[in-house]
């Protein structure tokens, strides 16, 4: 598959009806505003979760912090996505960054559960984002979605996290976990990061090398919530991750061969933890997910490969 032509997602059963209206919390996220333009593209009204006062009939007032959400905006909504959160890379890893890490899920995924389970004519699939940090370190051993949580802070979130959505699940409303990877765009995330280190000629391995990566591209990513929110099949964790991890040094090489640069300046781990604090273990963390779900009910990857990723990412908008 070319990253010129890439598939549209193949159609699944309990698609949502034609012109439906569809709650996005995180919508100003790299993510959540790739996800909104996919909505709208086919149709659907996408209403906005925002914590300013509403400037339109498009937008709804919340306050996760608070446990607030305006119940009234959500009702006549399809289907609800929540992938709001602070960003892991964002900042570093102070006690009180860690807090607002955990604190911007869990709460503002409790407070949505909440509302939707309260809804007279409550939505048909609720989808809520989940990370691939969800396993903790893994090393060589490669882990689906029937894996036990790992160890530490951010697995310890992620089970949090997911627990939240308890309300929609007791009250019926079908709902999806998409533990994502590191996703590969441009515009945001680690590769925003990653992109002008290599073409400087400034990029290398990371640690070891050895350590795996399980990255999706941003394609596939919306696709797959997409799918998510089309598959009445689907519930639970889902792993949202290319089929095939590959490690930090083997995505190195990819990354040299791609942009035409060489690969031969190694970050020592020792440096990724002073200069990034408790981020670096994110980066340095061996974590081997594959989307089992995702390949079990047939879904289609079409950037399945990270040189045909890569080359995705840095093919101009539009």
């Amino acid at each position: 598959m070319t990253a010129d032509a890439p598939p549209p997602p193949p159609p699944a059963a309990s698609a949502l009806p034609a012109g439906s209206r569809v709650a996005l919390a995180g919508a100003s996220g790299l993510i959540g505003s790739a996800l909104a333009r996919s909505l709208e593209r086919d149709g659907h009204t996408v209403v906005r979760l925002v914590r300013r006062p509403p400037r339109g009939p498009g937008e709804v007032r919340w306050d996760p912090a608070e446990g607030r959400v305006d119940a009234a905006g959500l009702a006549g909504c399809a289907a609800v996505v929540n992938l709001a959160g602070a960003g892991v890379g964002a900042r570093r890893w102070t006690e009180s960054y860690k807090r607002l890490i955990r604190d911007s899920r869990v709460l503002g995924t409790a407070t949505l559960a909440r509302a939707l389970a309260a809804l007279d004519e409550p939505p048909r699939v609720f989808v809520n984002g989940s990370a691939m940090g969800f396993y903790g370190e893994t090393g060589d051993r490669a882990v689906d979605e029937s894996a036990p949580p790992g160890e530490g802070f951010l697995p310890s979130v992620c089970v949090e996290w997911e627990a939240a959505t308890g309300p929609a699940r007791e009250a019926g409303i079908r709902t999806v976990l998409a533990r994502t990877g590191l996703v590969v765009a441009r515009e945001g995330g680690a590769w925003a990061r990653l992109f002008p280190l290599f073409r400087a000629g400034l990029g290398g391995r990371m640690g070891s090398g050895r350590q795996y990566w399980s990255y999706i591209s941003l394609h596939d990513e919306v696709a797959a919530l997409r799918y998510a929110l089309d598959t009445g099949s689907l519930s639970g964790p889902v792993n949202l991750t290319a089929p095939s991890p590959l490690t930090n040094a083997e995505i190195t090489r990819a990354m040299g061969r791609v942009l035409r640069r060489p690969t031969l300046v190694p970050t020592p781990g020792a440096l990724l933890r002073v200069a990034l604090g408790g981020l670096a273990g994110d980066i340095l963390t061996s974590q081997r997910v594959l989307p089992a779900k995702l390949l079990e009910s047939g879904f289609r990857f079409a950037f399945p490969g990270i040189e045909d990723t890569l080359r995705a990412a840095l093919r101009p908008a539009g």
